[in-house]
């Protein structure tokens, strides 16, 4: 029973952390190294992320500075963030990319909001699945004969609580990100 609830655990907070690197990547009007980590390069045939081809540094609070190792890359990398859903255009001086990150308007915003809230939904979804296996784990123990039914009741109350825990935890990181989206 205790490996049950635990595995459920770990699975739910693997949950929240793949929402909190979602987050990390959407840009809100400071420059983020994390914004690029989805972005590859064709590189000599293999698709390389960027942070392995060049050194991604903040130069100031909206300016991100890709400079790469090998200089003949800096064209394909340019190309790479030009088809990315980035949104930005990168700015090529011949030895470095800069990308300048505008100020958000008001809609740009609320979309973000929009982005926010459906990743957090997406991330309720993966911890409901992760109570339904435990509990689907547990069902089949007590139909095998290792669980009593007072275990099995006791059980589902203890992953149901688990469940409550982690959905407030996701709508806790939904509303932080929302508070500072909203006041960037």
């Amino acid at each position: 029973m205790k490996t049950i609830l635990k595995d459920a655990e770990s699975k739910m907070q693997k949950a929240l952390d793949r929402l909190d690197y979602e987050y990390s990547t959407i840009r809100a009007g400071r420059a983020n190294p994390a914004v690029l980590e989805k972005v590859s390069v064709d590189y000599y045939g293999a698709m390389t992320p960027i942070n392995q081809m060049a050194a991604v540094s903040v130069a100031e609070a909206r300016i991100l500075v890709i400079q790469p190792w090998d200089v003949s890359t800096l064209k394909a990398i340019e190309k790479a963030i030009l088809n990315s859903d980035i949104g930005i255009t990168p700015t090529n001086d011949g030895k470095v990319l800069r990308l300048v990150f505008p100020q958000l308007t008001e809609e740009r915003r609320k979309d973000l909001c929009k982005s926010i809230k459906k990743y957090g939904e997406e991330c309720k979804v993966a911890v409901r699945n992760v109570r339904r296996e435990a509990m689907d784990k547990m069902k089949s123990k007590k139909k095998d004969g290792e669980l009593t039914e007072d275990d099995m009741k006791s059980g589902e109350k203890d992953v149901q609580k688990l469940t409550d825990k982690y959905c407030d935890k996701v709508d806790q990181h939904v509303s932080d990100k929302e508070k500072e989206i909203m006041s960037i």
